[in-house]
Order: structure tokens, then C-alpha cells, then sequence
């Protein structure tokens, strides 16, 4: 019963992250698309890499089940996937992306909403295959409602827009940081932060 409610809050955050995003995506105006969005990303880019987190869920769930459960965290897999986010391949796979959503990218970028909360509607608990390893769905989830939720955040910030992130997504997405920040040996440094002590950067992704 406990990981059947798990799964069930895992499914509500990220679909409303979703719904956030969403409602980000829906204020870009046509002359905002090719401004700075993140590093070297356009917010067309930015915009496209966030919309991973809908094709991936929809893209994984597709695939057979792992015979493996690899990564048995949500802080897990950003310990796995620690330092990846600067990959070249990461950044070229957010301009395809991009690209990808078109003349309409609210359109598109809704179409990929409703896949994945096609894929996840009703679903009981499984793992996913992911390119480092299996993880239990109820764990992966979590992960996506991260991306959505800073990412949406980098969105507001690049349109110069007020955005506050739904209670739920916020409260996913800092356990996440959390979590990994102490996986990654980073906890004491995130709680001197957040308490005012010290001032710096901490990476989880």
C-alpha cells in the first residue's frame, strides 16, 4: 500500500510540474523564442530540453521492463548521472528538441503532456529502463518533477516573468536536491546554505 501511494504522489507532482510548464510555455511570445534561455540554450532550447521530461516517461515506459533495478533512489540517479548536464550530447540533444516543437511549440509541447499522462494514467508500479540503469518508476518520477520544476524556473527567469511553482512540485524538488546533494557528498554544504551560513554553488545534476 505504501509504494502504491508513493507512485500515486510520484504521478500527481509530475503532472502538475507538467501542467506548470505548460502554463510557462503559453506566455513566450513569438519574439522571445530565440533570446537567451540558459548557457548557450535559446529558450526555444530550454524549452525544448524541459519537454525531455514528458518524452522520456511516455519513450521509457514503452520499452520492457529492466531485469535490473540499478538505481534505488530518487538522489540515486542524479549520484549516477552527477557532472552529465555540461555533456556536449546534453546540450545538442536540447537544440534538437527545440527544433522539434515547430511552428507551435505550445502545441507540441501539449501533445508531449498528453502522451506521457497517457502512459502513467492507471499504471501500477513497474521499473524503467533508463541509458544508466534501472529504476523503479515511483523513483524516476520524482526526477522528471525536478527538471520540470527548475528548469520551469530558468524559463520564468529567461522571459523576465513571475512564476510561482504549485506546493507540491516544490516540495518534490527540493527532497530531491537534498537527497542527491547528500548522496553526492554535498549535504553538509547544502545545509550551511540554507541556513544563511555560507554562500556557493552546490551541483547536483
Amino acid at each position: 500500500m505504501a509504494d502504491e501511494q508513493t507512485l500515486n504522489t510520484a504521478v500527481e507532482d509530475y503532472l502538475a510540474g507538467a501542467e506548470h510548464f505548460l502554463g510557462l510555455v503559453a506566455r513566450v511570445r513569438p519574439d522571445q523564442w530565440d533570446r537567451p534561455g540558459l548557457g548557450d540554450w535559446s529558450v526555444r532550447s530550454l524549452v525544448g530540453h524541459t519537454s525531455r521530461s514528458l518524452t522520456t516517461v511516455a519513450d521509457y515506459l514503452a520499452q520492457p521492463e529492466p531485469d535490473l533495478i540499478e538505481i534505488d533512489s530518487v538522489g540515486g540517479y542524479y549520484a549516477r548521472i552527477q557532472g552529465l548536464a555540461a555533456a556536449p550530447e546534453v546540450a545538442a540533444r536540447g537544440v534538437a528538441a527545440g527544433v522539434e516543437l515547430g511552428d507551435d511549440p505550445l502545441r507540441a509541447a501539449t501533445e508531449r503532456r498528453d502522451r506521457a499522462a497517457a502512459a502513467i494514467t492507471g499504471i501500477g508500479a513497474r521499473a524503467v529502463t533508463t541509458p544508466w540503469g534501472g529504476i523503479l518508476l515511483s523513483h524516476y518520477l520524482p526526477t522528471r518533477t525536478f527538471e520540470l520544476a527548475v528548469h520551469g524556473l530558468d524559463i520564468a527567469r529567461a522571459l523576465g516573468a513571475a512564476s510561482t511553482l504549485p506546493r507540491p512540485v516544490l516540495m518534490s524538488a527540493l527532497a530531491t536536491a537534498v537527497e542527491a546533494a547528500e548522496l553526492t557528498g554535498q549535504g553538509e554544504q547544502a545545509l550551511l546554505i540554507l541556513t544563511g551560513r555560507e554562500q556557493g554553488p552546490i551541483s547536483v545534476v
